[in-house]
């Protein structure tokens, strides 16, 4: 065999080598919005943890900075904003391409959008604008949108609207999440993997703060916001995994 076939064969079997060593695994996330132990709905009547009866007609939120964590406790990170809509449902299945070979056991995100998204101005895809999800006054995002109406002590229906946003110290409402599977795994060596989550629609009312419709039906600006981003910092669960759904 010649030098030059020899060279050539050598670079082909390294471009086999390179292409095999890269896999190109696909990571699902489902949001199954709850209230409660119940599947959440829009439109239909809940309480919060006072007792006060309210309807949902808007909820989206955004997931930024998902991290999903390995066995040996290194980390895959994509740096992605997803916006969540219950309008929408296939919003709510976001898919981390290109996830290395390996066995995963947790996945961590940020409710909400990091500072360096938030200053890089008006952006495109779930960080659009035309989402609804833009402060133009503040230049920032809102993390978290829930809108609808409470039925007072009159029983008359009052609106409720809570817009949350805020990345800079005091006000920051961006919270972390890191959900372990429970001894689970997502094994990931050429094909998928699934993760389920539940969120707890009525957990944005409650612990540590009770939020009373009559004394605070709404916040669409940063103060206040701080209190309800510690309510929905924990509304997120671990449900169940499915390797190549």
């Amino acid at each position: 065999m010649t030098f030059y076939k020899k060279t050539v064969l050598f670079f082909c079997l390294l471009l086999c080598f390179s292409f095999k060593a890269v896999k190109k695994n696909t990571f699902f996330i489902h949001f199954n919005h709850y209230a409660g132990n119940a599947p959440f709905s829009l439109g239909n009547t809940y309480h919060n943890a006072l007792g006060q009866p309210f309807t949902v007609s808007n909820f989206k939120y955004y997931i930024s900075n998902v991290r999903l964590q390995k066995n040996d406790g290194t980390f895959f990170s994509c740096t992605e904003s997803f916006l969540i809509d219950e309008r929408e449902e296939e919003s709510k299945r976001i898919n981390i391409h290109n996830v290395p070979d390996g066995t995963y056991t947790a996945v961590e995100f940020i409710i909400g959008v990091d500072s360096a998204h938030n200053c890089n101005g008006l952006q495109a895809g779930a960080l659009d604008p035309v989402n609804g999800m833009f402060w133009a006054w503040n230049t920032g995002y809102i993390f978290m949108k829930i809108e609808g109406l409470y039925f007072s002590n009159t029983n008359q229906q009052k609106k409720i609207e809570y817009h949350i946003g805020g990345y800079k110290a005091p006000n920051n409402s961006i919270r972390k999440v890191h959900l372990d599977f429970k001894g689970a795994r997502a094994a990931l060596y050429s094909g998928s993997a699934a993760v389920f989550l539940k969120a707890d629609v009525l957990q944005i009312f409650t612990q540590p703060k009770n939020i009373d419709f009559l004394l605070m039906p709404s916040v669409t600006e940063l103060h206040n916001a701080t209190l309800v981003a510690d309510n929905y910092a924990d509304m997120f669960s671990y449900l169940d995994i499915k390797n190549n759904p």
